[in-house]
């Protein structure tokens, strides 16, 4: 069962990250790429002051299930583990965390541009002006 679990784990989380990475770019998806990514910064930053910055409880659970199936590969970070996966390669913590930080903020300039051409073009969906 744990088997399953780790790779159940593997398929999902790396999906949550596809879907991050890309979820901005078709217009249908847009809205559920706001709740994911909104929901990765919550993790991250929210839950992370009290468990660290840049907790992801999708990492947590998957280390969990790798230590009970007596997997220690030393990673602290699942970009750093997903990195570490790759034949031959192996990185530290300090470059998945800019690999992560990077992509995280290429997503967030890409969300605002496609969100700030809608804003322009349909005016219905930005709040109202206020007279003073």
């Amino acid at each position: 069962m744990l088997s399953i679990l780790n790779i159940a784990s593997f398929v999902g989380h790396n999906l949550w990250i596809a879907f991050n990475l890309t979820g901005w770019i078709w217009p249908r998806t847009r809205k559920w790429h706001l709740a994911t990514l909104g929901a990765t910064l919550f993790s991250w930053l929210a839950m992370g002051i009290w468990r660290g910055w840049g907790y992801c409880l999708c990492a947590d659970w998957h280390f969990q299930v790798r230590h009970q199936l007596g997997i220690h590969g030393g990673e602290s970070s699942y970009t750093e583990l997903l990195f570490n996966q790759l034949p031959g390669v192996t990185v530290s913590r300090q470059f998945a965390d800019v690999v992560t930080v990077g992509g995280l903020v290429l997503i967030l300039i890409a969300t605002a541009i496609v969100w700030g051409r809608k804003a322009r073009e349909n005016p219905k969906i930005l709040p109202p002006e206020t007279s003073n």
